[in-house]
């Protein structure tokens, strides 16, 4: 199958989110299963054409390449690419990124003539390349070099929509019928991922939970009615993990390597992150691991209501990342009240977080909604029990075999299920199992790619 990956993100060439793992690590794990991918993005001005051997390539394109033999694509134009942010600087999202990204999803499109690549599927990701589905239905309809083209539009987060005034609807270059309530209007403004929605060939989401959740009034964010609509077309493919990076046996990042048949390694882990963490090194003291946004989606809602009680158990915690200013003072006031119990680290530090994911015991994952969700998976991978809300990707990769779920999003069943967790630890025999359980696990993307096959030979059909 020929495959064309649009994202306006993509690892490791340029990164704001889990967005960009994705699109970097799906056309390696396509190629693998013997498909013809390409891929095309913006080029920004963070991404160095030196460091990354780009060459021209025609008109304001430059071309690279991924895995064995994937071409990859940048969209050059100084005036809307050539600038600091993605999306977006200090001051907010750039003011004109509906020209920006309508330009890409154009001029990617008149790429693949000027190349004589003519894909079966276009997978889009998010409302940054939604325009594509809706310029080939429409713009580019009567030309037959697109007619047999499909669409995919996978949805990462449906928080984020691409909303513009409707003053701004005339530089899409589309017919005034388009902006209507059956079109890209919504409550009075453009919304560039409704107009992917509705002209995609199929849509999917990463959980098949999630594809579930975003069809109702409180995970819609207003979109749930479009979905409903085209429920029938509706998908979820869980994201996979990148096992070369995530992998207990070769991580570098790590005190000492251990596998599902030798974990002497892990208690070493676990001894060198109290120890970094300025924590008392005690063996028989589950020692529970955040690597996390400080932010409400995240669960730090009901996690600082809880903090107190928390910290009150026979119990450590390690808590890495930045987020609302609320909960890192709320985290300071408790690093304050119990050093030996709580290690808080503002900050992002990859080291850091191979060690956590490595030498926790429990991984605390209480996130509001999430639509895949990756720290889980990694959890997972090391052996790590994650303790999560049942929502999303979280509900469809935790269960009573590798984890500890609460499904009532609350203080009190936080705290609940920490307890829980906790009377575990001391079971030996449950414990081992648990781990055991985890360890087996598999979300390489090589499963996840071979669904998206499937999902794409479904599309080919409409």
């Amino acid at each position: 199958m020929k495959i064309v990956i649009c994202a306006s993100e993509v690892v490791p060439f340029a990164k704001t989110g889990g967005l960009a793992d994705v699109a970097g690590a799906l056309p390696l794990a396509l190629e693998k299963e013997g498909q013809e991918v390409i891929v095309i993005l913006p080029r920004y001005k963070a991404i160095d054409a030196a460091k990354f051997n780009l060459k021209t390539s025609g008109d304001g394109i430059l071309a690279g390449t991924l895995g064995q033999g994937i071409k990859v694509y940048f969209i050059e134009n100084a005036g809307l690419f050539n600038r600091e942010g993605l999306y977006g600087d200090k001051q907010g999202d750039h003011p004109d990124n509906l020209e920006r990204f309508s330009f890409y999803c154009r001029r990617s499109l008149e790429l693949l003539k000027e190349i004589n690549f003519k894909p079966d599927i276009i997978h889009c990701h998010d409302w940054q390349s939604s325009l594509i589905p809706v310029f080939l239905k429409t713009v580019y309809s009567q030309d037959p070099f697109y007619k047999k083209i499909r669409t995919v539009l996978t949805i990462h987060n449906i928080g984020y929509q691409g909303l513009f005034p409707r003053e701004e609807f005339p530089k899409l270059g589309l017919d005034w019928s388009l902006f209507s309530m059956e079109g890209l209007e919504f409550y009075g403004k453009v919304n560039i991922l409704k107009g992917g929605m509705l002209f995609a060939d199929l849509i999917n989401t990463v959980s098949p939970t999630y594809a579930r959740e975003i069809q109702t009034k409180e995970f819609g964010f207003g979109l749930e009615g479009v979905l409903n609509k085209r429920k029938d077309s509706v998908f979820g493919i869980l994201n996979g993990l990148d096992y070369d990076i995530w992998d207990p046996q070769r991580d570098k990042f790590i005190a000492r390597n251990f596998s599902i048949t030798d974990l002497t390694g892990k208690a070493r882990d676990k001894e060198d992150l109290q120890a970094l963490c300025k924590l008392p090194l005690k063996k028989g003291v589950p020692l529970v691991g955040i690597v996390s946004r400080l932010a409400e989606q995240k669960g730090f809602d009901i996690l600082a209501e809880g903090i107190d009680a928390i910290c009150k158990m026979d119990i450590q915690m390690v808590i890495l990342g930045t987020g609302d200013l609320k909960y890192h003072q709320v985290m300071q006031e408790m690093v304050a009240k119990y050093p030996k119990v709580i290690s808080l680290n503002l900050k992002f530090d990859d080291p850091l977080a191979h060690k956590i994911y490595a030498g926790s015991d429990i991984f605390l994952m209480p996130s509001r909604y999430e639509p895949c969700g990756l720290g889980q998976l990694i959890s997972l991978r090391y052996g790590t029990i994650p303790l999560v809300f049942k929502t999303g990707g979280l509900a469809d990769t935790v269960n009573a075999d590798n984890g500890f779920v609460f499904s009532n999003y609350s203080k009190m069943a936080l705290v609940k299920t920490i307890r829980r967790a906790l009377a575990a630890f001391q079971d030996k025999k449950q414990w081992d199992a648990l781990v055991q359980n985890a360890l087996k696990c598999n979300f390489s993307w090589d499963a996840s790619a071979r669904k998206y096959l499937e999902l794409y030979a479904k599309a080919k059909k409409k």
